[in-house]
């Protein structure tokens, strides 16, 4: 509860205890009864019938110093009687009086009255309530909305108790929910891609009054979210998943050019299209690699993308058979071979180029990209799970065990930030030498932004944008945040504060339509270098500080697996009042994220899907095992303290 009755000097009436998060369920069922004279202290609530309804009746609000806003609407038969209400615990009793009660229970009312100073009138139309303490509670009875249960930040906290709490307050934007959620799976089944009558993925649009351009052909990275929903639902839907997933390996195996240079052969592609030749009646397919998109950058994320899918598959269907299969099995390996070779590298990260994953236009995140990290950690762990060690198998896990050790000590040392650790950056010295130096890349204090000191909250942190020699990308980005809480890649202390951060900036990195991609957007001399004057990442628009719908499934698993579903529902709650009335654009554009992106796709598919996965997860969070992985004990723990992380 937000507030608690307190104590009266007038009166004494014990002030309410909070309600707080409990794996126990609510029993509408009193398994005794007990005399109302038993429990003190009572307070009257008026029945709906009555001058005030839904409040403390005059008598007791008199004798109250403050009163819990609880909105206690009962409606029931006219032939039932008085409302005493008392909290202890997380429990509901209903006990009624009915006209022809005994004489014995008027004279056990007369001793109430007595006691607690107050008289006590059985009057019609009013019935009785009592809260207390019940170890056996079901899930049966619907709380009043102000005493819905609060979840308590925890990590790895068991998901019945998130079960409980949501259902328990009801489902999440109940009056307009529904018939979002029938909209929505009718648009996405209208986006399926079918390739000789099989469904094997979803276009990127559907919007009528604008020019398809790419937006007709089937994003790796953008159906996740749709593979996602398919599973989620009940009942199940994989076969769409499990076509995705072997036509994309089939096209893994093409081979890959550029103009002369011919790609490695794990990269998966960034997209691909059915094409019906009219002339020999068939169907083909037509793959992009990179040689079509922005920049001509191949997509660095899809290979990683491809592996997750593939085991929320497995994990949803138990279908085992299919990773297994042999050439599931090498795909898996041409993926991990191309990402775990030996280079130059000084670090455990992946040097990337500008424009290789979500961000797929210049933007400045060339180097060593947190997003980019995040799902290689995340991809690592998932393989880990269904390569077989039979051949060279064996010796591919011993690497992914090494890589994966040395890849979470880099990041949660050397990519996190918090108030003191920015404080440390701030007094460091330059120009060190030796094993022993602190600021181990060679960081420039003066390069720490000046927004960057009012943003950074006392409680909260994140991992930044990037790390490389003499350079830190201070800028906040979702994705890697969520994805490194998602893999465990974040310890469960910095997933706690990077939902802290959420909650502390909320206006910044929510506002008024979940959720901004970036933070903040870069203006200026900053935005001419960074995007190459790009006229569609102008600040707060796109990738440039534009807040996209889609990574609503992100948030909300997020908020689950650190125990703040309520973050979710209140980010679902904003989505809501406009997605679906704007035509489900791919991106919002200004810095509250309250206008429709100026180029944004309408009906756009993930935008559909990420909603019904945010929506899916929060009605039934044993959905977030097929997105999530727990924390790994065998990574050996790192010995250098944060402060020292430099």
């Amino acid at each position: 509860m937000s507030k608690r009755l307190t104590d009266s000097k007038e009166a004494d009436v014990a002030p309410l205890p909070a309600l707080t998060n409990s794996s126990s369920a609510v029993n509408g069922d009193c398994p005794e009864t007990k005399s109302l004279a038993d429990k003190e202290p009572k307070v009257v609530a008026s029945s709906p019938g009555s001058k005030k309804d839904s409040s403390i009746s005059e008598s007791t609000t008199d004798d109250l110093s403050e009163v819990a806003s609880v909105d206690l609407t009962i409606s029931d038969k006219s032939s039932k009687d008085i409302t005493v209400i008392e909290t202890s615990k997380c429990a509901v009793e209903f006990k009624e009086i009915k006209d022809s009660e005994s004489l014995k229970d008027r004279e056990s009312l007369k001793k109430e009255s007595s006691e607690s100073g107050e008289l006590v009138k059985p009057e019609k139309g009013k019935k009785m309530v009592r809260l207390q303490s019940n170890e056996n509670m079901s899930d049966n009875v619907n709380l009043p909305k102000a005493l819905s249960l609060k979840p308590c930040p925890s990590v790895g906290t068991n998901l019945e108790i998130y079960d409980y709490v949501l259902r328990s307050n009801g489902n999440v934007g109940e009056n307009n929910g529904g018939a979002m959620m029938e909209e929505a799976w009718e648009r996405l089944k209208k986006s399926y891609v079918y390739f000789k009558g099989k469904p094997v993925g979803t276009f990127a649009a559907m919007d009528p009054m604008a020019e398809a351009l790419n937006y007709n052909q089937v994003f790796v990275r953008d159906f996740v979210p749709t593979g996602l929903a398919c599973l989620m639902k009940d009942p199940a839907e994989p076969e769409i998943v499990k076509n995705f997933l072997l036509k994309t390996l089939h096209l893994q195996g093409w081979e890959k050019r550029i103009d002369n240079f011919t790609l490695g052969e794990g990269v998966m592609p960034a997209s691909f299209k059915v094409l019906y030749d009219s002339h020999q009646q068939k169907e083909t397919l037509i793959a992009d690699f990179g040689g079509s998109a922005i920049g001509r950058v191949a997509p660095v994320d899809s290979g990683f993308w491809w592996i997750i899918l593939l085991r929320s598959y497995t994990k949803c269907t138990r279908d085992y058979t299919l990773a297994e299969r042999p050439e599931v099995q090498r795909g898996m390996k041409l993926i991990l071979n191309l990402c775990l070779s030996d280079g130059f590298d000084t670090f455990p990260t992946l040097l990337c180029a500008d424009g290789c994953s979500m961000i797929d236009r210049r933007m400045g995140i060339y180097g060593y990209p947190i997003e980019i990290q995040a799902l290689f950690y995340f991809a690592l762990r998932c393989a880990r799970q269904m390569l077989k060690p039979e051949r060279d198998g064996k010796e591919l896990i011993e690497r992914i065990d090494k890589r994966i050790t040395a890849l979470s000590y880099h990041i949660q040392k050397y990519y996190w930030l918090d108030f003191t650790q920015l404080n440390n950056i701030y007094r460091y010295k330059t120009e060190e030498y030796s094993h022993t130096a602190v600021n181990k890349f060679n960081v420039i204090p003066d390069s720490i932004p000046e927004w960057l000191f009012d943003f950074m909250p006392l409680r909260g942190g994140y991992l930044i944008g990037n790390v490389s020699p003499a350079r830190m990308d201070f800028r906040w980005f979702l994705v890697g945040n969520c994805i490194a809480i998602l893999s465990s890649l974040a310890t469960p202390a910095q997933a706690i504060a990077i939902m802290d951060l959420i909650e502390e900036r909320w206006e910044d990195l929510i506002g008024e339509m979940p959720l901004k991609i970036s933070y903040p957007a870069l203006e200026g001399h900053e935005w001419r270098i960074g995007t190459g004057y790009d006229p569609k990442n102008i600040r707060w628009s796109y990738h440039n500080g534009g807040s996209w719908p889609v990574l609503l499934w992100l948030l909300a698993a997020a908020s689950i697996k650190t125990g703040r579903p309520q973050i979710a529902k209140r980010a679902i709650e904003l989505a809501e009042q406009r997605l679906s009335k704007d035509g489900w654009p791919e991106y919002y554009d200004g810095k509250t994220g309250c206008y429709v992106g100026k180029q944004a796709r309408k009906y756009q598919t993930w935008s559909i899907a990420g909603y019904l996965v945010a929506k899916m997860m929060v009605e039934n969070p044993s959905n977030l095992l097929m997105i999530s992985l727990e924390e790994d004990k065998k990574t050996a723990k790192p010995k250098l303290t944060r402060s020292a992380s430099f």
